[in-house]
């Protein structure tokens, strides 16, 4: 036990780990003796165990047309492979594994994993979780596909949509740490000023005029109330109003507003009161943003999973233009101020019964191609309008528009004129999928130059669902 106990130690696998942790491991563990030919677990079987190697070689081979193909080999000490029961039920062995040399290998059964994952780092294993689960769907469109090529470009199109809401969500995060750091110590600073609970409770109630959605300002105007905050907050002996006044700002106070507060705290006590105001508001916008981004790494994940019918997603009744509008608000670092957005939804447009996941990736899919063929410039419009029986929601721009040859075949399966660097993940061909099979609907093109459509059409109660 000692001598698995250094061996581990040594390996930087675990260096992250404290002594106790690793004995933990070594107590639920045992060690496989390797010889040349001995197959430790074998692909699609549930991955049971979790295996580390310790010494010698170990190949993971595929089977490919019927041929058996050695797709890695761990070779180093401190590689591992298997125990994904550890996150997810269905997990399986993602290929193949059988010695090459004499060696040994620790065999930790899966659920042992699992206690150790939720015991130390609970967090690391929800993402470890999520991981897996993504790395199992495409995997799946893999084996459908029998293309790594396929399965390369959707891997490098769903990180590419995942990084951007992931960064926004990390960075509300970071946002959000200062601003509960400033909620606390101004709410400290009122005790410290001994403020009456009716004080503040009416400082509540003046905040709450302010929670709701301010009305959208123009960049001038919203600078201007922030000065004018600001102004005041100086001449009332406020500090910190390089803080106080945006958030206020954003919220719709104004200075009568500020003049109310100060009517409720008098002298020192206005500066905390307000600045508790400010961070309350600020943390409220902040759960907002993480709300969002998060909703949408979970929306790509399920679409990617309906996709490869690993699992179906609820049907619901769903307003396209929620969709279409929550895609402008995820892609508008791809608009710019290049790009106009013109909306045109039709009076009277019924809900239809969809998996909004999956729209939302079609509408990505559109729109996303609309900005790249504009070159970030010129004008997007977004339509919807009811039909008899079904929807239809067009998606046009002012680009180049595509060649005859290129729009005839813009729905084949793998044909692409972008490489996966500046793909926005699903291609034409999956979006067809999506809208006809999933949906019961269709989808075509428009293109000449200056002006391309898109156009979906999309059963108010759809038959193929």
């Amino acid at each position: 036990m000692t001598a698995r106990f250094d061996e581990l130690r040594s390996l930087d696998l675990f260096g992250g780990l404290t002594d106790q942790q690793v004995s933990e491991l070594v107590a639920g563990s045992s060690e496989v003796g390797l010889r040349p030919g001995l197959e430790l677990f074998r692909e699609g079987e549930h991955a049971d165990f979790w295996w580390v190697l310790l010494d010698g070689v170990v190949d993971l081979i595929r089977q490919a047309g019927g041929e058996e193909t050695v797709v890695a080999r761990m070779d180093v000490p401190g590689r591992w492979a298997g125990g994904f029961r550890a996150w997810d039920d269905q997990g399986v062995y993602l290929a193949t594994g059988r010695a090459a040399t004499t060696g040994r290998m620790l065999r930790l059964p899966a659920d042992v994993l699992r206690e150790r994952m939720n015991a130390w780092f609970p967090f690391g294993g929800h993402l470890i979780e999520g991981l897996y689960r993504t790395a199992r769907s495409i995997e799946a469109t893999a084996r459908q596909r029998q293309s790594l090529i396929t399965l390369g470009t959707l891997a490098a199109g769903l990180a590419h949509e995942i990084n951007n809401p992931a960064a926004a969500a990390v960075r509300a995060v970071d946002a959000l740490e200062d601003v509960c750091e400033t909620l606390l110590g101004s709410v400290s600073r009122l005790a410290g000023h001994q403020v009456s609970a009716r004080q503040f409770s009416a400082l509540d109630m003046l905040r709450q005029e302010v929670t709701g959605p301010a009305v959208a300002a123009d960049a001038l105007t919203q600078a201007d109330l922030e000065d004018a905050l600001a102004e005041w907050l100086t001449r009332h002996g406020v500090g910190r109003e390089w803080m106080i006044a945006p958030s206020l700002a954003a919220a719709g106070a104004d200075t009568g507003w500020c003049e109310r507060a100060a009517a409720i705290l008098d002298g020192p006590a206005l500066e905390p009161g307000l600045e508790w105001v400010a961070s309350t508001l600020s943390a409220a916008m902040l759960l907002a943003e993480m709300k969002e981004s998060t909703g949408r790494i979970s929306a790509l994940v399920a679409a990617v999973k309906s996709y490869t019918q690993m699992d179906r997603a609820s049907l619901q009744r769903i307003d396209v233009t929620d969709g279409l509008e929550s895609t402008l608000v995820m892609l508008g670092h791809q608009l710019g101020d290049g790009v106009t957005v013109v909306r045109d939804y039709g009076p009277g447009v019924p809900p239809v019964e969809a998996h909004a996941g999956e729209l939302n990736q079609v509408w990505t899919n559109l729109i996303g191609n609309a900005v790249e063929a504009m070159d970030g410039k010129g004008t997007l419009r977004l339509s919807t309008r009811a039909g008899q029986n079904d929807i239809v929601i067009e998606v046009a721009d002012t680009g180049c528009g595509m060649p005859p040859d290129v729009a005839a075949r813009a729905f084949e399966p793998f044909f692409t004129t972008k490489d996966a660097a500046t793909s926005t993940g699903l291609g034409l061909d999956i979006a067809r999928r999506i809208i006809t099979e999933r949906h019961g609907g269709t989808i075509d093109i428009d293109s000449r130059p200056g002006h391309t459509v898109l156009r979906v059409q999309i059963p108010v109660r759809a038959s193929k669902l």
